[in-house]
């Protein structure tokens, strides 16, 4: 099973963390990923190899 690095990216553009996961392939990988965003995008790497990037998902606003 391949590697992947998941990336935190600052509001900067500069990596704030990484996380190693181990997955079968690329959609698995994403769907790792998709579970992380919260407020930040992430970037889904295997090795030097970008397999996707997440935005964070926007906050709906509720009138009452």
């Amino acid at each position: 099973m391949p590697g992947y690095y998941i990336y935190t990216v600052g509001d900067d553009g500069r990596i704030q963390n990484r996380v190693n996961v181990i997955c079968d392939d690329d959609e698995q990988a994403k769907r790792r990923a998709e579970q992380l965003v919260d407020g930040h995008v992430l970037e889904v790497w295997q090795e030097a190899r970008k397999v996707a990037e997440f935005k964070p998902h926007k906050q709906r606003l509720i009138h009452k």
